[in-house]
């Protein structure tokens, strides 16, 4: 006898990908690094002819209609995409339908089957889609490059092979977590002379209809997870991208698609809902009553709303303020290049990037004795020239603008107040000479000025903050994120008790602390399967990529009983 019977099922991906998704498992606890996705984009890993394919079938994307989508629509919308590294539109075309409603009830009706169907037949078709999506790493490079401003690099790696690591992350620990009870019992209790006996049979019921918001910055990165998470838990997902950063995303959603049609499930089960800027849809979605859950990714005040939202379930990333403690130090020159790099990746526009840099007025030791302020101020500011200005690293490691809200919010933070310890200026590309590009400025800010760092100023604006000692960078750091939020914090000390009162007080303020970072790791990367992406814990974001609460709340477990 069987209850719950599963309306499909196919085994075959499953087993395809099992031993792949036992050791996402198993690297799920162990916190080591684990990734079946190669960050290189290397002809070894991809194909001798995969970049230059893929950079051509970018290029004949451009000005025409994304095609590759299976869902339903009634119409084109030529979206407001533009490169920040040419200034030109890219005149994408997406399919849409006419009303939030529309597309509520397609991801309804496509709902049904998936739903009722069993864990290793999601697990598998979502995997398969991971492993197509492989296929169109240098695509996603492109497409990222010239929607957000990353660098080339940077875009195949966050797009390509870190988003799936973490869309893979969400699958194995919501396949664990579907599958930790059995399905059925045979249960026995002896009540005198007589022994009580109940079949019990259990089934996973997904929340509902799944909304996932993304940003401009990362679309693929910060969708994939809470996306892949609620199709794991049985639950049908519109995303709704960015107006600005559509492509990316649409090459998920469009293969997802083709691996769900293939196997005989409604591919409107994942839609892309595509706006402009001035004409939203997302709150329609948003608070319609039958999305039941939210993945957003963006601004404090947008965030704030979704989170406000009554009778939904809602994971959010928001701004935070992140901070650097400097206490004390062996080589200041190396800690000024760590530092140097993780203000100017990618111009600041990672929500990671140190914003307030914390240093004693009365300077900081190291191996060769006492450096005073201005000595740590002048060694940051050489490091950051340094790099901004290599021919070669510069452009690479900054990327683009992806906004010119950007570009104005650097130019005004000159006024500020504070005093400019490095000013901000474009960067040249050999490749793009119109690309939007600034470097980051760097001010100290004076104790009756340090208003200005409450706030997040996105893009690569800094502040240095001169304090009494330690003792205050420590309580200031703390107090920011308690208070506005964060999501990285890097701190430099040699004296292990300092170190000690630094993780504990941050750690009470959410917020991770990477200690003495001088080679290639920095405070902005955050790796599947070993990092914990946001903690919830300050009003930076109530979610963490991934822990169980991230998939366990998008699926509730019923269990029903029969006697004899």
């Amino acid at each position: 006898m069987q209850i719950f019977k599963p309306s499909k099922t196919n085994d075959s991906l499953f087993q395809k990908y099992e031993t792949m998704l036992k050791e996402a498992m198993e690297a799920v606890h162990k916190r080591l690094h684990f990734s079946p996705f190669p960050e290189m984009p290397s002809p070894k890993e991809y194909g001798e002819t995969a970049e230059a394919d893929q950079k051509q079938k970018f290029e004949s994307q451009l000005h025409g209609k994304f095609d590759r989508l299976k869902q339903s629509s009634d119409s084109w919308l030529t979206s407001d995409e533009e490169s920040p590294y040419t200034s030109k539109a890219l005149s994408l075309s997406y399919p849409t339908l006419s009303s939030a409603d529309a597309y509520i009830k397609a991801a309804e009706a496509a709902s049904q089957d998936w739903k009722r169907t069993d864990a290793k037949t999601r697990a598998g078709i979502l995997i398969e889609s991971l492993h197509r999506l492989k296929n169109c790493f240098f695509e996603l490079a492109f497409a990222t490059m010239h929607t957000t401003g990353q660098s080339y690099l940077m875009s195949f790696q966050a797009s390509g092979p870190h988003a799936a690591d973490r869309a893979l992350e969400a699958i194995a620990l919501g396949y664990q977590e579907l599958t930790r009870f059995p399905d059925h019992v045979s249960w026995e209790k002896s009540a005198g002379k007589f022994t009580l006996k109940l079949e019990k049979y259990g089934t996973n019921i997904g929340r509902g209809l799944a909304l996932a918001i993304g940003c401009s910055t990362f679309p693929t990165w910060n969708t994939m997870p809470g996306l892949y998470a609620s199709l794991i838990a049985g639950n049908a997902v519109i995303v709704k991208p960015h107006p600005k950063s559509i492509y990316p995303i649409a090459v998920v959603v469009g293969i997802i698609q083709e691996v769900l049609s293939e196997n005989g499930f409604d591919p409107n089960l994942v839609m892309l809902a595509v706006d402009k800027a001035n004409q939203p849809i997302t709150k329609q979605l948003a608070e319609h009553s039958a999305v039941r859950i939210i993945d957003f990714t963006g601004s404090n005040s947008f965030g704030t709303y979704i989170e406000n939202l009554p009778n939904k379930i809602v994971f959010t990333e928001k701004a935070g303020i992140n901070s650097v403690i400097i206490d004390s130090v062996d080589d200041l020159e190396a800690v000024a290049k760590n530092i140097a790099f993780s203000i100017s990746l990618y111009s600041g526009q990672m929500c990671t990037a140190p914003q307030n840099i914390y240093v004693p007025e009365s300077g900081i030791q190291t191996k060769d004795g006492v450096k005073s302020l201005a000595d740590v101020e002048a060694a940051i500011v050489e490091a950051t020239k340094g790099l901004v200005e290599h021919p070669k690293a510069g452009f690479a490691v900054a990327g683009a603008i992806q906004s010119t809200d950007t570009v104005e919010r650097i130019k005004k933070a000159a006024g500020l107040g504070g005093k400019v310890l490095l000013e901000s200026k474009p960067i040249a590309n050999p490749e793009f000479a119109e690309a939007r590009t600034q470097s980051p400025i760097i001010i100290e800010i004076a104790d009756d000025k340090r208003d200005l760092i409450k706030g997040e100023m996105f893009g690569p604006i800094v502040f240095v903050v001169p304090t009494k000692d330690t003792a205050e960078s420590i309580e200031l750091a703390a107090a920011s994120a308690r208070e506005h939020g964060a999501i990285s914090c890097s701190a430099y000390t040699k004296d292990p008790a300092v170190m000690e009162k630094i993780a504990l007080q941050m750690a009470e303020a959410g917020t991770p602390v990477s200690f003495n970072l001088t080679g290639m790791v920095y405070v902005n990367q955050n790796a599947g399967f070993t990092d914990f992406h946001v903690t919830g814990g300050n009003p930076a974001g109530n979610a963490s990529f991934t822990n169980p609460e991230f998939v366990v709340k998008r699926f509730i477990r019923v269990q029903s009983r029969v006697e004899g």
